[in-house]
């Protein structure tokens, strides 16, 4: 069974801010893509390091307003943000 991992998330200088969970990386990179503000035209660049080691998961994340499923609860709005990412790659680093 595969446990929850940590991904910390690092800006563009480095610096790391805001721990953010999943059983994969993809699945922390959609939550910070939830939070972001990046459009399909325009998405932001998402940098997750995985915690205990040096392997830096790249993603570009984006969302967009969609209309909410048919089968969604009473107190869920008719429009709901998706978080949407692609994997760029793996970076490695040198030291942590």
């Amino acid at each position: 069974m595969v446990e929850t991992r940590n991904f910390v998330l690092r800006d563009k200088n480095g610096n790391e801010h805001g721990v953010f969970t999943g059983k994969q990386p993809r699945q922390a990179a959609l939550k910070v893509a939830n939070r972001g503000k990046g459009t399909k035209a325009k998405p932001e660049t998402i940098k997750l390091r995985e915690r205990g080691t040096k392997k830096i998961h790249v993603f570009k994340g984006w969302r967009e307003t969609v209309a909410a499923p048919k089968n969604k609860p009473d107190w869920m709005p008719d429009k709901i943000s998706k978080p949407f990412v692609k994997k760029v790659g793996i970076e490695k680093l040198d030291k942590i």
